[in-house]
């Protein structure tokens, strides 16, 4: 239909355009209501039409907590995957660094063949020895030896119950 034709043309002049006298189709009345009133009653289709997930909250999230406790480990088994995806070779040494491949810790489970040089966190003392048999080296940041601190202690107290 073209513009000329159209009712608005006829109402041009006049004080309401066609909407009755005072003040009718002009305030939140002929909304529905201020804001987001009538959501849950007559704006519902709306709502659902429009927007289906205002109402309710997003899925569920991992408490942070249990993200923390949570420790990601492998096994001495899966290393040769691990080099093949992302390891180094450094001065003819397979270098494998765990901590940015963000696992924690290395276990001792299956068997190792090839010799490397393995950035850790932890390591099971198994893990460990596999390690060091296959001729490579797990590297560790400094922690609190526990086994020297308890050799010390015990010489103190035999050497109290001496006398």
């Amino acid at each position: 239909m073209p513009t000329r034709l159209r009712k608005t043309r006829k109402l041009r002049g006049g004080r309401h355009m066609g909407w009755g006298q005072v003040g009718q189709h002009r305030a939140s009345g002929h909304k529905g209501g201020l804001g987001r009133s009538g959501h849950l009653k007559h704006l519902w289709s709306t709502v659902i039409k429009e927007d289906p997930d205002h109402f309710g909250h997003e899925s569920t999230h991992r408490p942070v907590s249990v993200a923390i406790i949570t420790k990601k480990w492998v096994n001495v088994r899966d290393l040769d995957d691990l080099f093949a995806k992302s390891g180094k070779s450094e001065n003819s040494k397979k270098v494998l660094d765990l901590t940015t491949l963000e696992y924690d810790k290395l276990l001792g489970g299956g068997k190792i063949t090839n010799a490397y040089t393995i950035k850790v966190k932890y390591a099971s003392n198994t893990a460990q020895e596999k390690v060091k048999k296959s001729g490579g080296e797990v590297i560790m940041p400094a922690q609190k030896n526990i086994k020297k601190t308890e050799e010390k202690t015990e010489e103190k107290t035999v050497a109290n119950n001496d006398g």
